[in-house]
């Protein structure tokens, strides 16, 4: 498995493999308090702080008066040592805080006092919010006599007062059981369903046989009933389940409801109007994800912020970047592009995969029989660019491939062409930290064959999609991708390093076939060039069966090219074999959809969620809808269609994951801008941002804390913290792009 991250928050390499059954704590253990003089009475000792905080007793409690002006939160901390922790045993981590003057946070962490510093948990509580008083439960992946309990409370402009009292770390508890509120049994789309488009639901029930359903509308009519399908032990959420057809109902309304088993589901409507918001809301992700650029309040309200990364204090900026130590004699301008995700770097890679998708939908426009590229047109996306008679979603695209161009190594010297992997902080910054804000060094990193290949990639498809509104950056764009490619067959073999991943994710990719597959197939499709046509029919992933279980992804890049070939028109020889590889690909996602009582695509080995679980469903999606696309078979169609489903709320936890959208949504995603949940004075993400989802190894220490043994769909939690599983990224946002515009194209 290829994962996007291996480390954050200084976490381990232990952590970063994933831990999802950790031993239990030896039978009998009594509880045994860890920490010493938590509860103040004469002393502080043996608690220390940081030297620019000053601390003593104060009303029976530790205060510390918190200096302004620090960047993070372990800036300014007070904190114990020498903490015996036991692997596989449980503690609670309880304690009394409470700041003046209110609405300050304290991020409060179990981790490791030596290097390398590793956390493993941390909980980051508003104080004085909803009492004063805390306690969590989660277990140690290690043993050590080195433990360390701390409180950061760094990372605020103005000075403030923390005071504490009645700390504890109790171990030999039992561990908690974390049960979350999954609501109704039955289980809908809590968005929409479209008119003439498929309607399923499932319920969760222990009844063996079929069950009476009814579907009412807002007035509490029955407007339609049948029986339901029982289905047995689904093994994606351990859960007995039916599953409900209501697709002959085709009238359009708003709050229908499914009654069964004595259950009302979430309101849900009939109707395309979420799909066209959501196609236009998910593009509009990427303009508060800008890097570079003032956000203007007039354009999304409530999301205004300053420029980050532009050389104004405290940010080092991005105007003149210079390389790891040892890697180039140069700096570079890399001003703008989109921040990857939740942190404040910035990937070639995984902005490779963004664009591609991004460009994508609107070529699909362009060319499917449902297409409607005049929605994604001039003045749609509400950008600083509206207006200039360019497709917005064209004007935003070019946000980040003007960065991913700037990326190039110069001329001059051995790896000329290359393009640097990444750039990003020299360390990893804490939550909230808006890019603004920002005071590390930024660094460039090692060019990789996979991120220059992905610049050959993006920069040969953006030529033949700019061509008819800017000649000049569409050669451009050809020229760096010509350049590009000669740079990756020189230099075939330079990996982006596993153990490169302080301050930024690795993205390390060691197999870049596919890559070279994929630019060789955009710079034929945008040249017709016999050269790239070789290189595509002479590449061993071209007849390779590449629609596999978990879909594809940044490091699985073969589907683009084949996606691609099989739609953009070209005379490639052998086009009409691509385009039955990729129908036969989706006849493989569609058969798994018919048999997962959820509905969706997606069945991973072992019933193991990867990473952003998400984005592989909609991925898997798109291959069934782009077989629509080539056949005009409705089947493809409904199956596309119907994997919309699981993301807004039919799935085991009856959450919709894509904030703002269904009754109960994400809303907490790992994000140090879109923090609201650690700093209210913050907004939640955007309408439309996509959350990771479930993701079976639970990498962070907060999920670790809640979600130990999970099955599948439950290995979710929406909390800010839980960065394994519900971070936002570009390329999930690209997914849920690409398929809200087939989506809305079906109404």
């Amino acid at each position: 498995m290829k994962r996007r991250r291996t480390t954050l928050l200084t976490l381990s390499a232990l952590l970063a493999a994933g831990l999802t059954a950790l031993p239990a704590a030896p039978a009998g253990a009594e509880e045994v308090e860890q920490l010493k003089n938590g509860t103040f009475d004469s002393t502080t000792d043996p608690w220390w702080t940081t030297g620019n905080v000053t601390a003593g007793l104060s009303d029976g409690q530790l205060c510390a008066d918190v200096p302004g002006g620090t960047a993070n939160p372990w800036d300014a901390a007070v904190g114990q040592n020498d903490i015996a922790l036991v692997k596989g045993e449980s503690y609670r981590f309880s304690f009394t805080a409470n700041g003046s003057p209110e609405g300050h946070t304290v991020r409060a962490i179990v981790g490791l006092s030596a290097a390398p510093y590793d956390t493993y948990f941390e909980v980051t509580p508003e104080l004085s919010v909803s009492g004063n008083s805390y306690s969590y439960t989660f277990t140690s992946p290690v043993d050590t006599p080195q433990g360390q309990v701390a409180f950061q409370a760094g990372g605020a402009a103005d000075a403030w007062r923390f005071c504490m009292d009645d700390a504890s770390l109790l171990g030999g508890v039992p561990p908690e059981v974390y049960e979350p509120d999954t609501g109704p049994r039955v289980r809908v789309n809590q968005v929409a369903y479209l008119p003439a488009g498929p309607k399923n639901a499932t319920l969760v029930t222990d009844a063996g046989g079929k069950l009476p359903w009814q579907l009412k509308n807002a007035a509490g009519t029955v407007v339609a009933q049948g029986w339901t399908v029982p289905r047995g032990t689904d093994a994606s959420s351990a859960q007995n389940v039916h599953s409900i057809d209501f697709g002959a109902y085709r009238k359009q309304g708003k709050d229908f409801t499914l009654v069964a088993d004595g259950e009302v589901s979430r309101p849900f409507d009939i109707g395309t109007a979420a799909y066209e918001r959501l196609r236009l809301d998910a593009v509009k992700y990427y303009y508060t994800q800008r890097s570079g650029i003032a956000i203007r309040d007039d354009l999304r309200p409530g999301y205004a912020r300053p420029a980050g990364h532009v050389d104004v204090a405290p940010n080092r900026g991005d105007g003149a970047v210079p390389c790891q130590p040892g890697v180039c004699d140069y700096a570079l301008d890399v001003t703008g592009g989109w921040y990857d995700a939740g942190d404040h770097g910035k990937y070639v890679v995984n902005g490779g995969i963004s664009v591609w998708e991004l460009l994508s939908t609107y070529e699909r426009e362009l060319l499917a029989r449902t297409g409607e590229s005049e929605r994604l047109g001039d003045g749609t996306l509400a950008i600083p660019e509206s207006g200039n008679k360019v497709p917005d979603i064209l004007d935003e695209v070019r946000w980040e491939l003007e960065f991913l161009l700037k990326m190039q190594v110069p001329e001059g010297g051995p790896l000329a062409g290359m393009a640097h992997h990444k750039i990003h902080d020299e360390q990893w910054t804490g939550l909230p930290l808006l890019p603004s804000d920002d005071p590390q060094k930024r660094e460039l990193h090692p060019p990789s064959t996979a991120a220059t290949l992905n610049l050959a990639a993006t920069a040969a498809q953006a030529a033949r999609l700019y061509k008819p509104y800017d000649r000049q950056f569409a050669a451009k764009a050809l020229a760096a991708a010509r350049k590009a490619w000669s740079a990756a067959l020189a230099h075939p073999d330079r990996y982006a390093s596993e153990s490169d991943g302080i301050g930024g994710g690795t993205y390390a990719d060691n197999n870049v076939t596919d890559e070279f597959y994929w630019a060789a197939a955009e710079l034929y499709l945008s040249t017709g060039e016999r050269e790239f046509a070789d290189r595509v029919l002479n590449s061993p992933v071209h007849t390779a069966d590449i629609f596999g279980a978990l879909g594809y992804d940044w490091a699985r890049t073969a589907a683009a090219a084949r996606l691609d070939l099989a739609t953009v028109p070209s005379k490639l020889p052998g086009r009409d074999k691509v385009r039955q590889s990729v129908v036969k690909g989706a006849d493989r996602y569609l058969a798994t959809l018919k048999a997962q009582p959820y509905g969706m695509p997606y069945a991973p080995d072992g019933n193991l969620y990867d990473w952003g679980s998400n984005h592989q469903i909609l991925h898997n999606a798109v291959v069934i809808a782009t077989a629509y696309d080539i056949t005009g078979a409705s089947k493809y169609r409904d199956g596309a269609v119907q994997s919309m489903d699981y993301l807004f709320g039919r799935n085991a936890l009856n959450i919709s994951y894509v904030t703002g959208y269904g009754e109960v949504n994400s809303q907490n995603q790992h994000a140090r801008w879109y923090a609201h949940q650690l700093d209210p004075s913050q907004p939640h993400p955007p309408s439309g941002t996509l959350a990771g989802g479930p993701n079976s190894s639970i990498q962070d220490p907060y999920a670790q804390s809640k979600l130990q043994g999970c099955v599948g769909q439950f290995c979710y939690i929406d909390d800010i913290q839980s960065w394994s599983t519900n971070e936002h990224t570009i390329n999930w946002n690209s997914a849920l792009t690409r398929m809200a515009s087939f989506v809305a194209d079906q109404g």
